[in-house]
């Protein structure tokens, strides 16, 4: 993730991938010309906000939730990416995003309710003393 400006080349023009002297890699003559094309829309921002398989998600609630559901959450994430089917990856994309925002909420619950028990728990036996 640089800070650099992405650019974005439309499908008539063209690129060649030149080799950069030094870069450790021998030249190949098939290597030297490749043509990249873009042939999607240009990302007008960065590309965090356009994770079609909610891969990003799916890890977040891996770090930052249960990871047990995040885990299913990144399954989903990978079947959707890898089928053909676009109505199955559509069900697929769907229990991803579910499953990474249920794994977040789950753990910031539970974050939230363990102090709050342990004062009321406090506040119990204090009462019965």
């Amino acid at each position: 993730m640089s800070d650099s400006p992405q650019t974005c080349i439309t499908v008539d023009e063209e690129l060649p991938l030149n080799v950069v002297a030094g870069s450790g890699d021998t030249p190949n003559n098939d290597s030297s010309h490749q043509v990249i094309t873009c042939t999607g829309p240009c990302p007008a921002s960065s590309s965090c906000c356009r994770d079609q398989n909610h891969r990003k998600l799916a890890i977040c609630s891996i770090i930052c939730g249960f990871s047990c559901i995040g885990i299913k959450a990144l399954i989903n994430s990978v079947k959707a990416e890898k089928t053909d089917n676009p109505v199955v990856a559509a069900k697929h994309l769907q229990r991803a995003k579910k499953l990474g925002i249920i794994s977040i909420v789950t753990w910031v619950a539970f974050l939230v309710s363990v102090p709050i028990l342990m004062a009321v728990i406090s506040y119990l036996l204090t009462l019965i003393d």
